[in-house]
């Protein structure tokens, strides 16, 4: 790809954090097109949003410390459980992946200087922030905060008097974000590769990637139009899902869930990359099954187009629609379960070195099983009966999103934070957030499980006695969990300026963004790479020995 003259004049020395001739300041941060600051103008947006999301997550598990009203009363919760799902799935979890540490990392593996289209690639964030701009707007326009749940469903969401049609335009406008990344990644993956590397040559993050990006362009122009229907009906009456107005509900249902079970896998699939970097990198060895595990995420994105079904299987469907959604419920397990597989037998006989990027892959591995095996219940008829529409749900789906999308982004950043600012974090301190996380991931959510099996309904604001004990422990439980984040983006933070210099390879990776410096110089690479090797070829390492202050936890 050609460079810009202003680019070429820059040369491709020094890091790409140095100033821009000609751009300066914030001035320079809102006019690049360079991927790398755009994946960390992503990240201090979704960040941001992130902390508010888990604010009013704490205030939910506040107000359900003990029965009845603590602070919040029915509507208010309902307002406050609705902007925790809509801040955490439509601007942190949907695009966080991809949008912060795939456009960063996404030409550095694969050896381009940027991706295909670097306009377009700003011009994502700025859909994004508009989005964004809309989805914050809706709490302060006439008729405020909605309260309808982050699924927006009909008929409730065409008749409930709050803002709804600001909230569900803003969804609408960040799908537009979502298209356009994914045609970049396509596109970038196809035409930019290095010379030498053929599809199979590519590193795993690269392949959850592309499959998402399939999934962010087929399926998110169906949420659109559905969004667009509502918000027709809400304001000039037309009766697609109210059935007051000859529409029908379950419509609405079968179309928001045709994206949104896909989806899933949008927010899941760069998370195994990253899990599928981080293993082999830390057992020193070749990853196990490569193409098993590269085949598997293109076979998870085609089977999550057939499976929303699941979620309506106490609508009134017919009885085949049922047992043939259920069925194919199952059968997406198994390219999961070849994933889980490989990534254990790529542990086995390695030459393990236990840092702060390993536990948190294991620790995603534990908390995603755990998703995974609870998603089965969801999927077998008789039992989906009794747990639908309570707490056990909300339990299931934090384990499947928080802990597969959020704690893989965590791993993520504390495995490439070195590549991105050249700086090394505090791991002790590290160690500790991460024990703190799992600690309280698993005592926040884990007795929503039992709630829910218990007969507990979610989106309740108040319940019987019975279930206090186990609301107790939940809370408590994201007490330790806020403190762990808390302590983890802290030392992050700190080290951007205070850590020790990284160098350029700390964890003794093989793939080719450990090839350039920390940071990376503006057009990633001095000279441009030729790949001769596998992603995951470690002999070099092996054989002239890893960095001697490199040392276990």
């Amino acid at each position: 790809m050609a460079a810009p003259s202003s680019v070429a004049a820059f040369g491709t020395t020094g890091s790409y954090l140095d100033t821009f001739p000609g751009r300066r300041g914030l001035w320079g941060w809102l006019t690049t097109v360079d991927h790398k600051k755009i994946g960390l103008m992503y990240a201090a947006a979704m960040f941001t949003f992130f902390l508010v999301g888990m604010a009013l997550g704490f205030l939910i598990r506040l107000e359900l410390l003990q029965p009845g009203t603590q602070f919040i009363g029915p509507k208010t919760y309902n307002s406050v459980f609705t902007l925790h799902g809509v801040i955490m799935i439509f601007l942190f979890i949907v695009p966080g992946i991809p949008a912060i540490l795939g456009n960063f990392i996404l030409p550095l593996q694969l050896g381009a200087e940027d991706v295909a289209f670097p306009r377009l690639n700003l011009l994502s964030w700025y859909v994004y922030m508009v989005g964004a701009v809309m989805a914050l707007a809706s709490l302060f326009i006439s008729g405020g905060p909605i309260d309808t749940g982050w699924t927006f469903y009909a008929p409730y969401a065409v008749n409930t008097q709050t803002n709804v049609s600001w909230a569900v335009l803003a969804a609408f406008v960040l799908g537009f974000s979502s298209i356009l990344t994914g045609m970049n990644f396509i596109t970038t993956i196809h035409r930019l590769r290095a010379p030498g590397m053929g599809f199979f040559g590519m590193p795993l993050f690269c392949w959850g990637l592309y499959a998402t990006s399939w999934i962010q362009i087929i399926a998110t122009p169906v949420v659109g139009i559905t969004l667009v229907l509502l918000f027709l009906e809400r304001t000039l009456g037309i009766g697609f899902f109210d059935p007051s107005r000859g529409g029908d509900p379950i419509l609405y249902q079968h179309l928001f869930w045709i994206y949104s079970h896909p989806v899933v896998y949008v927010m899941i699939l760069p998370a195994m990359g990253i899990i599928s970097e981080i293993l082999p990198t830390f057992a020193r060895r070749t990853i196990f099954g490569y193409k098993a595990i590269a085949m598997s995420s293109m076979a998870i994105a085609v089977v999550g187009y057939l499976v929303w079904g699941h979620h309506m299987f106490t609508v009134g469907m017919s009885d085949t629609a049922r047992w043939i959604f259920s069925i194919l419920t199952f059968f997406v397990a198994v390219p999961t379960g070849v994933k889980v597989f490989n990534w254990m037998a790529t542990l086995y006989r390695g030459s393990i070195e236990v840092r702060v990027p390993l536990l948190y892959a294991l620790g995603w591995v534990f908390l995603f099983s755990i998703g995974g095996l609870t998603g089965l219940a969801n999927g077998a008829l008789a039992t989906d009966i009794h747990i639908h529409d309570t707490a056990y749900i909300v339990g299931h789906f934090h384990y499947t999103m928080f802990g597969g999308a959020v704690i893989g982004m965590f791993a993520g950043l504390h495995f490439w934070f070195p590549k991105i600012y050249g700086r090394m974090y505090d791991e002790k301190r590290a160690t500790w957030a991460w024990g703190l996380i799992m600690v309280g991931f698993n005592t926040l959510y884990f007795p929503m499980l039992i709630l829910g099996i218990m007969g507990m309904p979610r989106r309740y604001q108040d319940y019987l006695p019975q279930f206090s004990f186990w609301h107790m422990v939940s809370t408590i439980g994201s007490w330790i969990l806020v403190a762990g984040i808390l302590l983890m983006f802290f030392n992050l933070l700190r080290a951007i300026r205070h850590g020790k210099i990284a160098g350029d390879n700390p964890w003794g990776a093989t793939t080719l963004e450990w090839k350039t410096s920390s940071p990376p110089p503006l057009l990633n690479f001095a000279q441009a790479p030729v790949v001769t090797t596998g992603p995951y070829d470690f002999t070099e390492i092996l054989a002239k020995g890893h960095d001697p202050e490199a040392k276990s936890l």
